[in-house]
């Protein structure tokens, strides 16, 4: 059961339940779609997201997901799964999927490193493959999915983050 509402109320997914503030819940959401890539758009690639110090200097290829963190009780540790997948982004084509756990990104386990450390293991030169393991519905697999720009998914038919398009 996916269920994600807004103002101080329980979010589920298949693996966590917590309780969060909508701010908090907010900003989790807003660092998620800026860093990695979304459903909705891509930061802009001269724009450094809130929180996230010099992301300029990432790598601009993107998959089209976004990463959230959650815990199945407090003080377990944390997993890192993908919050949301942009339609037509190469996560999705690869079959990643909302709720799949993030365990390795080009064969290197994910646990221990901080957010912003598998961020950069994921971005990567358009054009170039990274592999991403995880764990969900379909058991243990390692996706190969191809970086596209990130403004080719940060704009469609209206442009991009909701400017009507030049």
């Amino acid at each position: 059961m996916d269920v994600y509402v807004f103002g101080d109320q329980w979010a589920f997914n298949r693996r966590c339940a917590m309780r969060i503030s909508g701010f908090h819940m907010m900003a989790g959401l807003l660092m998620g779609l800026l860093v990695v890539g979304s459903a909705v758009a891509d930061q802009p690639a001269n724009q450094a997201p809130y929180g996230h110090g010099d992301d300029t200097k990432l790598p601009k290829g993107v998959i089209g997901l976004s990463l959230q963190i959650g815990a199945e009780r407090i003080g377990d540790p944390s997993i890192l799964y993908v919050g949301m997948v942009h339609p037509e982004g190469p996560a999705h084509k690869a079959g990643l999927g909302h709720g799949d756990e993030v365990v390795s990104v080009d064969g290197t386990p994910v646990n221990g490193k901080r957010y912003e450390e598998v961020v950069g293991m994921i971005r990567g030169e358009a054009g170039t493959a990274v592999k991403v393991g995880v764990k969900g519905e379909n058991g243990l697999r390692e996706l190969s999915i191809t970086r596209v720009a990130g403004d080719k998914l940060s704009r469609g038919p209206s442009g991009s983050h909701g400017n009507p398009a030049p």
